[in-house]
């Protein structure tokens, strides 16, 4: 590959694992200077393993407002000015525990406090830095979720909303600024996401349930890490201000736009087909 990204850092949360994995090699194979975070340190290890090279492994739990505080604080210092700060924002996890009203509030905080808070703590606190030397790019996960609201899904849609709406505010925010933002919404990628889901307090969802829903999502995730890292690497590159991945992502956006409230029930049938919510 060409060195795309030669002259960057690049900051991936989630990198022990599936799409922020792959970030994590395929930034290094272009030229950047990678610092790959997780909270799973056996999965940041095997990171570290397949990538090599210039690869810098932490491990981090974006959950943590401290954690974070102390990771800007050191890390920080030791950031090279001359090189533009990427920060991907890509840690998230999903939460099984059916519809919202058999939800227990406890799941709902554990999980906005990952998949939105670590978003937004982790932008405040490397902004500054970016602002100081008025370079930078901060690249968001959201998710076709964060495109239509799906029910059994109200924690992780009000999360992927949230990190929606933040980029774009961001976006507007920093206009007169060399601050890039970049939201990125990836449909079904075959990674262990719906297989390690939480399983809520409610116990709702059975064992049954959960096998079919995961085997359901392995059938519907028709894109691959590698080719999910590809694009938003790509995105970034040409300062993209969404990234949309897979066509089920397309096709899910074209379908919010056109029928901005009629697509819940137009969407009904093919959400329970794809991730077995009946």
């Amino acid at each position: 590959m060409k060195p795309t990204f030669a002259n960057t850092t690049i900051l991936i949360t989630g990198a022990g694992s599936g799409i922020g994995r792959e970030l994590a090699r395929q930034a290094v194979q272009q030229g950047a200077q990678v610092i790959a975070t997780d909270i799973n340190e056996a999965g940041l290890a095997e990171t570290n393993q397949l990538v090599g090279g210039s690869l810098r492994t932490y491990r981090l739990d974006v959950s943590d407002a401290a954690a974070i505080h102390q990771f800007a604080s050191d890390l920080t210092p030791t950031l090279d000015s001359a090189k533009r700060l990427i920060l991907i924002n890509n840690a998230g996890v999903a939460l099984a525990s059916g519809p919202f009203a058999q939800t227990h509030l406890d799941d709902f905080e554990w999980l906005l406090s990952i998949n939105l808070w670590g978003v937004i703590r982790m932008t405040k606190a490397f902004l500054p830095f970016m602002l100081e030397h008025n370079k930078g790019h901060i690249v968001n996960l959201s998710s076709v979720f964060g495109l239509a609201g799906v029910e059994n899904q109200s924690a992780y849609c009000t999360a992927k909303f949230g990190v929606r709406g933040f980029s774009d505010v961001l976006r507007m925010e920093l206009m007169d600024t060399d601050v890039r933002v970049t939201c990125v919404h990836p449909g079904g990628i075959s990674t262990s996401i719906a297989e390690a889901a939480r399983r809520g307090k409610g116990n709702f969802v059975t064992d049954d349930m959960h096998r079919q829903s995961t085997t359901s999502f392995a059938k519907a995730a028709k894109t691959t890490p590698q080719e999910a890292a590809r694009v938003i690497l790509d995105g970034v590159s040409r300062q993209k201000a969404r990234v949309l991945i897979g066509n089920d992502a397309r096709q899910i956006e074209w379908v919010t736009r056109l029928f901005p409230t009629r697509y819940v029930a137009m969407l009904r049938d093919r959400i329970h087909k794809a991730f077995a919510t009946e």
